[in-house]
């Protein structure tokens, strides 16, 4: 027979400790507490072996004994470390396991790091499942929590994590909200100010995919009246070209519009996206419609 790994010796120890009777000199909670201390070491000795599922299961029993002595910090950092674990094979488990890891943050006002922990949720739903409206959800509320423990930079940056999210989602209105929210308070701040133009855009370019041009044209005017500076800015004067060209219909003008801003400000994913969008609501039906011009 082949010999047992350190680590499955060390689970097989841990067992036998979670599962033994409670004697007369020893309590449950030291019975537990001492279960948990071998997962905590079978799940790292594995980790060396580079078996990371298994170092998420043990890192995961290690949190339930942790529960069952009610040490919910000690808890909370094993479920964490059990995500960390699965997110290397198991995106799902990991996420199961940093669900865990809020519960006992929040439950003990650790909103701060319960936000750290909900962000990682959105970008796994993001980078491994493709799932954008699970991750808008995670992003919001990671947001919300950041917003009440005064991170507001941070805070923002996951609400326009969220709204470039709804706007692929063709959730127009809901993403102009959430940018206009960002936008309104990187005004409060000289720090912060220079960026406002960019989430003024996005949101200008969001009604113009909705091929609202009276919403389009109104909210650009009451970004205007925010910040007096923003009228004169390219990314403004662009919006504003873009939406004389769409009530024309000039397809060809709406590609040298792209172009022009293209030289000057790369254009991202994002907004090549939402452009090329923008671009079927002008362009007539037919073969003739095929453009590249984004490309």
């Amino acid at each position: 027979m082949p010999s047992k790994s350190p680590a499955q010796v060390l689970i097989e120890k841990a067992d036998k400790k979670a599962n033994s009777s409670t004697g007369w000199f020893s309590s449950a909670s030291t019975k537990f507490e001492e279960a948990g201390d071998l997962y905590q070491q079978a799940a790292n000795s594995f980790k060396l072996e580079k078996l990371f599922k298994e170092a998420g299961d043990a890192f995961a029993r290690e949190a339930e004994c942790r529960e069952k002595c009610s040490e919910s910090n000690e808890a909370a950092n094993a479920w964490w470390n059990a995500a960390k674990a699965y997110k290397r094979s198991h995106p799902e488990l990991a996420i199961q396991a940093l669900t865990q890891t809020i519960n006992h943050l929040t439950k003990s006002g650790r909103f701060r790091q319960a936000a750290d922990r909900e962000k990682e949720i959105g970008q796994i739903y993001l980078q491994e499942f493709n799932d954008l409206g699970k991750a808008c959800d995670s992003f919001v509320r990671a947001g919300d929590w950041y917003s009440q423990e005064d991170a507001a930079a941070t805070a923002n940056a996951c609400y326009k994590d969220a709204a470039d999210l709804l706007a692929d989602l063709e959730q127009y209105p809901q993403a102009i909200a959430r940018y206009e929210q960002v936008a309104t308070h990187s005004l409060t701040s000289a720090l912060t100010k220079y960026s406002v133009k960019e989430y003024w855009l996005r949101a200008g370019l969001c009604a113009l995919a909705m091929n609202d041009l009276v919403t389009a044209k109104r909210n650009m005017m009451k970004y205007g009246n925010q910040d007096m500076t923003f009228p004169s800015t390219r990314e403004a004067k662009f919006v504003n070209v873009l939406t004389e060209i769409m009530e024309a219909g000039d397809l060809e003008g709406f590609t040298a519009a792209v172009v022009e801003f293209d030289s000057v400000t790369k254009l991202d994913n994002w907004k090549t996206g939402i452009l090329l969008k923008i671009k079927r609501g002008i362009e007539p039906p037919g073969p003739e419609s095929a453009w590249s011009g984004l490309a």
